[in-house]
This record gives C-alpha cells, structure tokens and sequence, in this order.
C-alpha cells in the first residue's frame, strides 16, 4: 500500500500493522464466502460447519482490529491522510464482519439443503452471481493494498450488474415456483442464499468507496457515477504529485530538462 511515510516511525509501524489485520481480515471472510459456496454445491455438511466455525475467528480479528486503531488513534494522532486512511480500515472492519455472517448465513442453508438429500433449483444462478460477488470482493481489497482508485471505482460499477443478475436469478426461481410448488421450501432457501450474496456485493463496494475516499478525500457513498469518476482522477492526480515528491533530486533535474 502507498502511503505517506510519518514523521514517528512508530506510527508507520502501527499503521502497516492495522493494515496488515485488515487485510488478513478480507482474507479470510472471502475464503469464508468461497467455503460456503463449495459447501452448497458440493452438498457437504462438514465444511458448511467448518464455515460457521471459522466465524469465531473473523468476529476475534474484529475486535483485535478495533482495539488497535483505537490505541493508534489515543496515541498516535494521526491527522489529514493518516487519518482518512485509519478511519477507512475501522469502518471497512465492519463490512468484512458482516461479509463472515452472510456466508455463515449461506453455510446454515448448505446444511440444511445438504440434509434434505436433494439438489436444490437454482444451483447455476447461486454459482453465477458467487462468481461475480467473490471477484467484486477480492478486487475491492486488492484496491485497498494496492491503493488503486480505478481499480475501486470498478469494484463500484460492477455492483450494478450484480443486483441486475440478483433480480434475474430471483424472478427465475419465482416462476419455477408457480410452476411447480412442490419444491418452494428448497427454492426459497436458495433465494437466502442469493440474497446474502447481493448483500456481500454491497459491503466488497463499501469497501471500494472506502478506497476512493481515502486516496482523494472525497466522500463518493450514494454519489453518481460522474462525481465518483471525478473523485479517481483527483485520487490519481494526488498519488502522481506524491510520486513526483519522493524522487531523488538528480531525478527531478532531468525530468524537468526533458520537458524543456
């Protein structure tokens, strides 16, 4: 991640390490996620179980990180960009958490599924939308480390298509309903599913927004597309003019005999 070097090599120190939980963090919720997936489809209580036990752990990295940034925040006294920056890991803190419920949520539906001994409807619109939402989220951290705004803002217009194949999947399921009513138990239960995966779409975007924010200072939740893309550019123009910043002197001397 790129970020400007502190004055207290201490606090460089405590930041590189909150950064480092969070992004363990969105780690582990998204292989969480995946666990869940291969969980349903694969019919396998085992690892459904595995997946709400692997809950304990997320909601521990929660707690671990929310003690951190507050002893950051108490001693450090981060200002401007430090700031944004820390503040953004505390609030992406909470959508990572709620990112491990929907797919304990998800495993607690593979069970029960995987314990009616019957495949379920619905397993191709629950595959198609789990690979869009999983991408949506392991590109919103991979934003996050790489502060990559456009990266981000991708992550952002990708949520669209998500709840446009969310509201297909279901008005698929619905008609099978009518058609058939002797499997709505099963049908609905995968609705749950698909519905706690729209929900993990909307947090991976939570988390770009966060990226966006921190990079240009700009605050781009419930903005349109224009203000957002307005947003990376002044995210992108803020790292070029640190890059120029932090080269060496003889560096800066021929850059600037180039241009003449």
């Amino acid at each position: 991640m790129q970020s400007d070097k502190h004055i207290s090599k201490s606090f460089d120190q405590d930041l590189d390490e909150a950064i480092r939980l969070f992004l363990y963090m969105g780690d582990s919720a998204a292989n969480q996620v995946a666990k869940a997936i291969h969980a349903l489809i694969d019919k396998d209580e085992t690892l459904a179980q595995e997946v709400i036990d692997m809950d304990f752990d997320i909601n521990r990295m929660e707690v671990e990180l929310d003690e951190h940034i507050l002893l950051l925040v108490a001693k450090r006294q981060p200002a401007a960009s430090d700031l944004r920056l820390v503040m953004s890991i505390s609030k992406g803190v909470v959508d990572l958490e709620r990112i491990g419920d929907e797919a304990v949520k998800i495993a607690r539906m593979a069970s029960k599924i995987a314990a009616e001994g019957k495949s379920a409807y619905g397993y191709a619109e629950v595959q198609h939308l789990s690979n869009q939402v999983r991408l949506m989220l392991n590109n919103s951290l991979e934003a996050f480390s790489q502060s990559n705004a456009e990266q981000a803002f991708e992550v952002m217009r990708n949520d669209s298509a998500v709840n446009t194949e969310y509201q297909s999947a279901i008005r698929a399921l619905m008609t099978y309903i009518m058609e058939d009513s002797r499997h709505v138990s099963k049908v609905i239960n995968i609705m749950w599913i698909l519905r706690s995966l729209e929900r993990i779409g909307d947090h991976a975007q939570n988390v770009a927004e966060l990226v966006i924010n921190y990079i240009s200072g700009q605050d781009v939740r419930h903005s349109d597309y224009a203000m957002v893309e307005k947003a990376v550019q002044e995210a992108n123009d803020r790292l070029a003019a640190r890059q120029v910043s932090t080269l060496p002197a003889n560096e800066l001397e021929t850059s600037d005999s180039d241009e003449g």
